[in-house]
């Protein structure tokens, strides 16, 4: 994988369409605000009068009350997918058979297996597929990924990675609904395994397991990895405390750790023999616009996938995620065989 590239070189203005109107679609449609190149074209929702009341708010062009309507509309170019998890793969194979880019919100699907039918539906189209892995992007991603890949604090050791906030049980949330993909390891699991997984490579061995809520989702999962080399790593997720977000990489030389705390603030720490320097970057609207500015530097490029993010990143992920699943006993009906 490279390094994310911020600026489109050729300005083309690209006419974006959101599939989905919940909370991080608000979050993605800001993000767009930021970039000078993205047409906030069109909105679909299942209802109608969502679809308006979004596009009201955030200026698009033009709404609609169905998915396969908006998805039918020329004029887009690419599509943000931000529906529940289980209907990741349904959306975005729709949105790829009628001809549109895809950048897919995490997890890609539910599966490796579904996963892998998506690249190759869009390599069948020759189109653009990215999942929205949205921390490789990242200023303090990129700081940290500078260091490390420079050698300055020698061999990378072990990482040790967390997610966790407090989500009230609730049956009918969608963070507990199996039926939506609910769970602590798909939703916010996959950023620290993600870290992991970018730095070390595909793990030798796994060890996980969960606590499950009494629907079957995850409430925490902890996993270790062991890589051939010898090298570790461990990330545990959990809708049951406030343990906050931090990726912990331990080198022969020092520390980076990489967190963010309620403020929203990125901190980037540089421990090296007991010196310390915390580094803070305020990315406006979360961050998101990275993601889409390097969707569209890629078009630019004439790419069909990121070399940030690959595909083949994407489903060696999905794989690892099956495992850990497998290994904590975590179930979606339907879509585990």
């Amino acid at each position: 994988m490279t390094n994310f590239i911020e600026k489109s070189k050729s300005m083309k203005v690209y006419n974006w369409g959101i599939l989905g109107t919940g909370n991080i679609a608000h979050k993605f449609a800001r993000a767009l605000m930021l970039l000078a190149n993205a047409n906030l074209y069109a909105v679909g929702s299942r209802d109608a009068g969502r679809a308006e009341k979004f596009a009201g708010e955030f200026g698009f062009s033009r709404h609609f009350g169905s998915y396969e309507e908006m998805l039918a509309d020329p004029g887009i170019d690419v599509v943000y997918i931000s529906s529940p998890h289980t209907m990741h793969m349904e959306h975005t194979l729709m949105a790829l058979r009628n001809g549109k880019h895809v950048i897919c919100e995490k997890p890609m699907s539910i599966t490796a297996e579904e996963v892998s039918l998506m690249a190759d539906e869009a390599k069948r189209n020759d189109l653009f597929l990215m999942e929205a892995l949205w921390p490789p992007f990242q200023p303090s991603y990129l700081k940290a990924d500078e260091i490390l890949r420079s050698g300055k604090m020698g061999k990378l050791l072990h990482i040790r990675g967390k997610f966790a906030f407090a989500v009230p049980y609730d049956p009918e949330l969608r963070t507990y609904n199996l039926a939506l993909g609910g769970g602590a390891l798909l939703d916010i699991g996959i950023y620290p395994v993600m870290d992991i997984l970018r730095y070390l490579g595909e793990p030798e061995n796994i060890v996980a397991t969960s606590v499950l809520a009494p629907t079957g989702a995850d409430q925490s999962t902890a996993m270790i990895f062991k890589f051939s080399d010898g090298r570790m790593a461990d990330a545990y997720c959990s809708f049951t405390n406030m343990g906050g977000v931090s990726t912990e990489f331990y080198c022969e030389k020092g520390n980076l750790i990489l967190t963010r705390g309620r403020d929203r603030n990125q901190h980037l720490i540089i421990e090296v023999q007991g010196d310390v320097d915390d580094r803070i970057f305020t990315p406006p609207a979360q961050g998101y616009q990275y993601e889409a500015a390097e969707v569209m530097n890629c078009l630019d490029r004439g790419l069909t996938e990121s070399p940030v993010v690959p595909l083949s990143f994407s489903l060696l992920l999905a794989s690892i995620l099956d495992e850990v699943r497998r290994k904590a006993g975590i179930i979606y009906p339907g879509r585990d065989r």
